[in-house]
């Protein structure tokens, strides 16, 4: 039987439910979800309800669904108190019950054997770190096994995944910014574990399988160099008889200004995530080319197939993707001012259609829809240079709704304060926004080379109708065009991170994007230490500040080992025990450099009391440290909000988030006067 999935969030309810229906019933089934909404289709069947969880115990997270080969079990992990302490639940799918005898506390990651009664997961320690994996069959009582691997080194994290085709369960050992490999044959489990290679400082190693090779992307030496590469990934594989990194033939190298970033496998076709020129792409390669490789090959070579995007400002993130025979990729392709677009990309005719494009109420504009019939709008519809047609054929004619005609989207660079270009992208309301006079608010983050999402958001209408400006700053030590970028902006380097922010600040206001009065900054975890460090360099440049889930008492966190994050952070700010690093990270962290007397902008301070990745006390720290230090009269205008039930990723909630972005959205409105 042929099982189709999917989730939806019925009407009224504030969480998801996963279910299911038999292909049979379900032709036409992308035209009919209205029709699974509102429960005309009456043959689903709901497998998982985050609602009845929620109504249980006050909060739901649920971390990682795995449903069996032969569809008759549902492995999941669910937290139900924001701590990330997910339990691991076994639903029978057949009589709907849960299995009883093996829930496991700690589990992270999970994957089913092809035998569809034994799977494995990893557990973690009293920090947090998944550092054990445990292989378990149904019917067996030996819950709490030996284990079939255990990582000792207490700055890796291990991690267990299925291969594209469910051939091999790979177990993974990885540190920020290395990685140790051993795979599992998913048929014949009685081969056991054998290690693909020797964990090396700096290296990194991805796997897929693909009728008997694997095929890894790595940073490691290429062949015939002396030292490592610079850190870009390339793509090589070996025969799966010959299992060692050092038996790598390379397939795919990097050149010029093309990076590979990730890879996805099918039967037929190879999808790769680049940074083609600065921008991110996708493209498909036919597998017989990969197959058929003798010697390496860079990627114009291959004949790739680029998939078509609106504009060069659109990010692509990967949709459903499970079948390995499929030869059609489905992808959410989405800017900050075009919603989200589920497309889907056939690999083999080379052509894509767009399914469904997010609704947008009470936006009332004559949209722009581009055709590839006439050459200026299909020029539009692919966003980018002549150069690139080549790769290209479009044989439908497809549609793409934005609102580019209401709300202006830019992409400028700043210069830093040593030279370096940083991007920034500006987003804002063609009727609104007043040259000098608007309010603004600018987003960073700058840490572990994530790059700041600026996909469509509804909620930021009600900022730009008011004639806000929003920024997005991708300073260095987040992601950037090559892993430079990162490295750059991190460990001995993290103050060009802050540098970059306060670069980018000032020139919305120099720029007259921004009032220079009415400028605010906004940080999530780790971008609130850019936040808040930039802020005590310069109180005079923000009048406004959200910092949620903070990381600000960095020099203590750092310290203490006992503490979830703590080794695992070494790699991306510096280990404070050595006297260098120590000094370093004293010049920046937050709450050790608060000026003395000085007037602090407003700021709202959001922790959690069950975050297990920043304590709770970071925040409560920080703000009385500002109340005593700062000016008495401005400190006031400083608020410490604690969730008392949630963890570091909030309530979790479509209404809870809505009401906590409204606050958040009325404490900006309120400091920096403009409603």
């Amino acid at each position: 039987m042929l099982w189709l999935y999917y989730q939806y969030i019925p009407e009224g309810k504030e969480f998801p439910v996963l279910c299911r229906k038999l292909a049979a019933e379900s032709k036409g089934w992308m035209k009919s979800v209205s029709n699974y909404v509102i429960g005309v289709s009456k043959k689903e069947q709901v497998l998982l309800d985050w609602n009845e969880i929620a109504e249980r115990y006050g909060y739901v997270h649920v971390g990682t669904c795995r449903v069996s080969p032969d569809h008759n079990y549902l492995a999941y992990t669910v937290d139900v108190t924001g701590s990330e302490q997910f339990v691991l639940q076994i639903k029978e799918l057949r009589n709907d019950r849960v299995l009883p005898t093996l829930e496991v506390e700690g589990v992270v990651s999970l994957e089913w054997a092809q035998d569809s009664c034994t799977f494995f997961y990893t557990l973690s320690d009293q920090n947090q770190r998944p550092y054990r994996v445990h292989c378990v069959k149904l019917g067996s009582d030996s819950v709490h096994d030996v284990p079939l691997f255990v990582e000792n080194d207490s700055s890796f994290c291990v991690d267990i995944a299925s291969t594209k085709d469910g051939k091999f369960i790979t177990v993974n050992s990885n540190s920020r910014t290395s990685s140790e490999v051993y795979v599992i044959n998913a048929a014949n489990l009685q081969t056991g574990i054998q290690r693909f290679c020797k964990r090396v400082s700096g290296v990194q190693y991805f796997l897929e399988h693909h009728h008997g090779f694997f095929y890894v992307l790595t940073n490691s030496h290429n062949v015939g160099e002396e030292s490592p590469s610079s850190g870009e990934y390339y793509l090589a594989r070996c025969p799966v008889e010959n299992l060692q990194s050092i038996c790598l033939q390379n397939i795919i190298v990097p050149s010029g200004d093309i990076f590979i970033q990730d890879m996805d496998m099918f039967n037929e076709h190879l999808v790769l995530f680049l940074n083609k020129e600065g921008s991110s792409s996708i493209c498909s390669v036919d597998m017989r080319t990969i197959i058929n490789c003798e010697e390496q090959m860079k990627i114009d070579e291959l004949n790739p197939w680029f998939f078509p995007l609106p504009s060069d400002m659109c990010a692509i993130t990967p949709g459903s993707n499970h079948d390995f025979t499929r030869s059609v990729y489905r992808a959410v392709v989405s800017s900050p001012v075009m919603p989200d677009v589920i497309v889907d990309y056939d690999m083999s005719r080379r052509m894509f259609s767009v399914i469904h494009q997010e609704e947008v109420i009470d936006v009332s504009h004559d949209t722009k829809c581009h055709s590839n019939n006439e050459e200026r709008s299909r020029n539009e519809l692919l966003g980018i240079p002549l150069k690139k047609e080549r790769y290209i054929q479009i044989n439908e004619v497809q549609r793409w709704s934005d609102f580019a005609e209401i709300y202006s989207c830019e992409e400028k660079e700043v210069i830093s304060h040593d030279g370096a270009r940083i991007p920034i992208t500006i987003l804002f309301s063609r009727k609104a926004h007043k040259k000098d006079q608007s309010p603004g608010i600018l987003h960073g983050y700058g840490a572990y080379g994530e790059v700041l999402d600026k996909s469509w958001c509804g909620d930021r209408l009600s900022l730009l109708d008011r004639g806000w400006l929003i920024a997005f700053a991708d300073v260095r030590g987040g992601g950037g065009p090559d892993p430079s970028w990162h490295k750059s902006g991190s460990g001995m380097s993290k103050l060009n991170s802050i540098n970059d922010f306060i670069s980018c600040g000032e020139y919305l206001v120099s720029e007259g994007y921004v009032h220079k009065h009415q400028l605010g900054a906004i940080g999530v975890s780790a971008g609130s230490l850019l936040v808040a460090a930039a802020i005590n360099m310069h109180p005079e440049l923000f009048r406004a500040a959200i910092l949620k889930v903070p990381f600000l008492d960095v020099c203590s966190s750092l310290l203490d080992p006992t503490l979830p994050l703590t080794v695992l952070d070494y790699e991306e700010f510096g280990n404070p025990q050595l006297r260098a690093h120590f000094d370093y990270i004293l010049k920046y962290s937050p709450y050790d450099n608060i000026p003395e007397g000085v007037c602090c902008p407003p700021m709202l301070v959001k922790a959690s009391l069950n975050d297990s990745r920043v304590g709770v006390w970071e925040a409560a720290k920080w703000v009385a440290k500002i109340r005593d230090k700062t000016c008495t009269r401005c400190s006031s205008a400083v608020i410490l909000q604690t969730n008392m039930s949630g963890g570091h990723f909030g309530e979790g909630g479509r209404f809870g988030q809505c009401e906590e972005a409204a606050y958040e959205y009325a404490f900006l409105m309120k400091v920096l006067g403009k409603s």
